[in-house]
């Protein structure tokens, strides 16, 4: 399994990263038959120009909307232009999972009207327990945040890795870090600050969640353009003593 860091931005593009977008990878077979899947953890603002990149795009094989607020999915409107006007033709339709009502959400995004919206191009699922997608196999866990929200355990391969999402401490986000072999962590507030409750993660609050799940690795995203990442990195290791590295943009990781 391969994760591919599109962009790691909290709450809005920055200057060095568009907003939330994780490509996860997983090669089926060997030789001729080889087969890599892949898919998408959130859509961000300015996430599918960047993915450009990496991939192209119209060989995602599907899309995982952790919620709905603009910088986990707003790029949906874009991805559903280059599948619906592309050059070659309509493109087949793809899964999308996300919370209920994301059809609605993202039609209401481009100002379509909501039937049919975004249905002939995207299939919409609503979360309700664990699915699989090729060779991965998604668990998606509600989290604590001021809508509906969820964090995702995802496995191919032997191997486990927990996405967050943008959630507040729960018990949820301890079920998604339970020994992973790499958590992608949000941290959005600094502990220093007076934080209002039920909404993001802090630094130490990350390192803490990773330390007592005994996640193998830590890599926090989601820092907010106005905050010091490094700073943040720093109060994440004051929690926990195992690896922690700042997501950024471009860069990937193989477990």
């Amino acid at each position: 399994m391969r994760l591919t860091i599109v962009g790691c931005s909290g709450s809005y593009p920055g200057p060095d990263s568009p907003a939330s977008c994780y490509l996860l990878e997983a090669d089926v077979g060997d030789g001729a038959d080889k087969r890599v899947w892949r898919i998408l953890l959130d859509l961000g603002n300015g996430a599918l120009g960047q993915l450009h990149r990496y991939v192209d795009p119209l060989s995602i094989d599907a899309v995982l909307i952790s919620h709905h607020h603009a910088d986990h999915c707003l790029d949906m409107c874009g991805y559903y232009v280059m599948r619906k006007y592309h050059p070659t033709g309509p493109q087949p339709p793809i899964p999308v999972w996300g919370p209920a009502g994301t059809a609605e959400r993202v039609a209401r995004a481009y100002e379509l009207p909501v039937d049919p919206g975004m249905t002939e191009e995207f299939d919409f699922h609503t979360y309700d327990g664990p699915f699989t997608i090729g060779p991965f196999t998604i668990l998606p866990i509600p989290v604590d945040h001021p809508i509906e929200a969820y964090g995702m355990r995802i496995s191919a391969g032997g191997s486990t890795m927990g996405y967050s999402g943008d959630t507040a401490p729960c018990e949820g986000l301890d079920r998604i870090a339970a020994n992973v072999r790499l958590l992608l962590c949000e941290a959005s507030f600094r502990d220093t600050d007076e934080n209002p409750p039920g909404i993001h993660l802090t630094g130490v609050d990350a390192g803490s969640v990773a330390a007592r799940s005994q996640a193998s690795r830590l890599v926090l995203t989601h820092v907010p353009p106005w905050f010091d990442r490094d700073a943040m990195m720093a109060e994440a290791r004051t929690a926990y003593s195992g690896p922690v590295e700042l997501a950024s943009a471009g860069a990937t990781y193989e477990f």
